[in-house]
């Protein structure tokens, strides 16, 4: 889809029979319509919604199909003044009744959208990055494609020419967003570590400025990373610590480093998962996807220091080879473990990447991971889940992702929290054998992880990605990853790094 930006009527784009043009309504504007300047099709939206034929509800769309051919494609933003998570939702909304329109053009009014405490250039940025990410299509698999999204050829922004820099910001943040969810979404017979680690290979050619390193098994052994080894030696698939390294800063200076769960399926291991929690463990990447993808929209808006990514992916098999419960794993700070659940696996690898992270001496360590169901549990999927031992910097993530509209609450740390899963054989226990890890099983796995952070856990945080994958289409998103978490990710690198 192509997008420009005009200066024109509404009205040009009615008289286009294969064209879209979409009317925003808020409760005390109910008459925006008449930006069209056809009094006719002016009079006719106002009887529609005199009718109650369409409403101002957040993100409700009506399809009316206009005498041309055309279609009015009405949204609704809700209460004036516009709230910003309001017309977030609502252009997503209007994006996804465009793709199931067939239309082939489109046209936008953003001259005469006001959103309260946000500039034109934001307005923009969001309207783009909506349509851009509306064409996305989970069905890479499938035999027969639906036939949506793909007819759209041109969005017209009307809006002043200055504006043209925002919109092709809002479509580069929407490739980024794109390339986290299609792989999320392709299934682990094709997204393995090896897969995973092709693509970044193939992002440092495309982009300079990165360097990557793939460490193999043999690497990672040299290397003491017995951990992530015991996981991923389970599979006939060979583990890869990704180390992907952006060149925006002094090379003298310490990088930032961020720290990704690329666990591309989750069978559980002995501690077997059931079907219905098994058949989405493609998304158990999803860590490694956000940070990618929060670096990626970092350097867009353009951040200019050194950004470490160590990205931990393996899969967590069944077989001769896997670990078993009852093991004791050494790493290489001293810490012994024992595995009292091989379901607990996200956590084994995170810590050789956090003791790597922590090797570099970073200042800033960020991990993101689908790490526990007890975040689920506790904050559902709308909400990821914040941890860390430095609540400073817990309290400013949290404000990072209101202001980015990405929803995050932060659940108890303490150093305490390190002793939650005691062992008698070992120095801890990976879990806890009650379901789940027991009371508190979100925060007893950031302790776990806690212990292979530096610096008395200060400038780290946990994220647990609660909200980055819905397995059910929503009004904003097709099914599948959400990369919910991305911009958090993001915003924490410029404002912090």
């Amino acid at each position: 889809m192509n997008f420009n930006i005009a200066q024109e009527n509404l009205s040009h784009y009615l008289d286009d029979k294969q064209g879209s043009v979409i009317l925003a309504v808020t409760d005390k504007d109910p008459i925006q319509a008449q930006r069209t300047h056809s009094k006719e099709v002016d009079d006719f939206v106002i009887q529609l919604i005199e009718h109650k034929d369409v409403t101002s509800k957040v993100g409700s769309t009506s399809v009316i199909p206009m005498p041309s051919g055309s279609r009015l494609i009405m949204v609704g933003l809700g209460e004036t003044p516009v709230k910003p998570n309001n017309f977030i939702k609502a252009v997503n909304a209007a994006a996804l009744a465009l793709k199931t329109s067939s239309a082939k053009t489109a046209a936008f009014d953003l001259r005469d959208i006001s959103v309260e405490g946000k500039e034109s250039t934001w307005v923009a940025q969001q309207s783009a990055q909506a349509f851009a990410t509306a064409p996305y299509d989970i069905a890479h698999c499938k035999s027969k494609k639906e036939e949506t999204g793909l007819a759209i050829e041109c969005l017209t922004f009307l809006a002043d020419a200055s504006l043209e820099k925002d919109v092709s910001f809002g479509q580069a943040v929407a490739n980024g967003m794109t390339l986290a969810k299609t792989l999320a979404d392709l299934p682990p017979n094709i997204v393995t570590p090896n897969y995973l680690a092709q693509e970044a290979l193939r992002i440092s050619k495309e982009y300079t400025a990165f360097t990557t390193t793939i460490l193999d098994e043999e690497k990672m052994d040299e290397l003491g990373m017995g951990s992530f080894l015991s996981v991923s030696k389970g599979s006939i698939e060979p583990g890869k610590l990704i180390c992907m390294e952006y060149q925006g800063g002094k090379s003298d200076e310490a990088p930032h480093v961020l720290v990704g769960k690329g666990i591309t399926f989750d069978s559980g291991g002995y501690s077997i998962k059931a079907s219905e929690g098994m058949a989405t463990m493609k998304c158990d990447m999803g860590g490694a996807g956000t940070v990618t993808a929060g670096l990626a929209l970092a350097i867009n808006r353009g951040i200019d220091k050194r950004i470490k990514l160590f990205l931990c992916c393996a899969e967590n098999m069944i077989s001769s080879n896997a670990y078993k419960l009852g093991d004791i794993l050494t790493y290489k700070n001293g810490t012994t473990v024992e595995i009292l659940n091989t379901d607990a696996e996200g956590r084994l690898v995170l810590a050789d990447g956090l003791m790597a992270a922590t090797e570099t001496g970073a200042p800033l360590i960020i991990d993101a991971a689908t790490l526990t169901g007890a975040a689920l549990m506790a904050v559902g999927q709308d909400y990821n889940a914040l941890f860390g031992l430095d609540k400073a910097l817990v309290r400013e993530v949290e404000d990072f992702a209101s202001d980015e509209f990405e929803a995050a609450w932060p659940l108890p740390l303490e150093k305490w929290h390190q002793d939650k899963c005691p062992s008698p054989y070992a120095d801890t226990a990976n879990s806890r054998l009650q379901k789940g890890g027991g009371f508190g099983g979100a925060s007893n796995a950031a302790g776990f992880l806690s212990r292979f952070v530096g610096n008395e856990g200060q400038g780290w945080v946990h994220m647990d990605l609660a909200a980055c994958f819905e397995n059910n289409a929503g009004p904003q998103w097709a099914a599948g990853a959400t990369t919910l978490g991305m911009r958090t990710v993001a915003r924490t690198l410029l404002e912090k790094a």
